[in-house]
């Protein structure tokens, strides 16, 4: 897999997911490995304001839910995803971040890419160590001025997270798709690692 800082985009399509707990830093290696890539980086948060400020039909439906403090069904949710990547910049890959977030989404997932006549390449777990995810997002909720994000529902959080993906990350380890890449350091050099992993993966 070549990338962009030698000048190429990619050699092959790389059709990506990344996962990781709240405070690894998912958001901003997605941005990194997107421009290394030169495919999209796309969230689920991103297709839900893209849709709800279109005012699309799925965003009008995300809308009413969330209105009322529901939670938006995952028939919505694997709409909105299926929809975009449909479109043509994910024709040569994308870096998916926000799901699947159950194992139902891996399954439709997998029938979303096999419609497309594609497949996953690899999924991209960032780990980190619990005390330092809780000292980040501490100081971060500080920083914000969170007074609600306590400590105790900081920690709830990251323990919903394992429950919630221990069961995704063991399909695809199953699968021969998964990387654990560790997201504590140096920006650049966590980019640097999970470039190394997807290389050592999908060639």
């Amino acid at each position: 897999m070549s990338n962009a800082t030698d000048g190429q985009s990619a050699s092959r399509p790389a059709r990506l997911v990344i996962m990781g707990p709240q405070g690894a830093g998912k958001g901003t290696q997605a941005a990194r490995l997107a421009e290394q890539l030169a495919i999209p980086a796309i969230s689920t948060g991103d297709i839900f304001r893209a849709n709800i400020k279109g005012g699309t039909e799925l965003g009008r439906l995300a809308q009413e839910y969330t209105a009322k403090g529901d939670l938006v069904p995952d028939s919505v949710t694997n709409a909105m995803v299926r929809d975009r990547l449909a479109q043509d910049d994910a024709a040569q890959g994308f870096i998916l971040d926000g799901y699947p977030r159950n194992a139902a989404q891996v399954v439709e997932l997998d029938t979303i890419l096999a419609d497309l006549g594609v497949a996953l390449d690899g999924v991209v777990e960032l780990t980190a160590d619990r005390d330092e995810l809780l000292a980040r997002l501490a100081k971060r909720a500080e920083i914000e001025g969170r007074e609600d994000d306590t400590e105790e529902a900081i920690a709830r959080r990251l323990d919903i997270y394992a429950e919630q993906t221990a069961p995704l990350t063991s399909a695809y380890d199953e699968r021969g798709l998964l990387v654990r890449v560790d997201g504590i350091g140096d920006v650049d050099e966590i980019t640097g690692r999970i470039v190394s992993a997807l290389t050592a993966l999908v060639g």
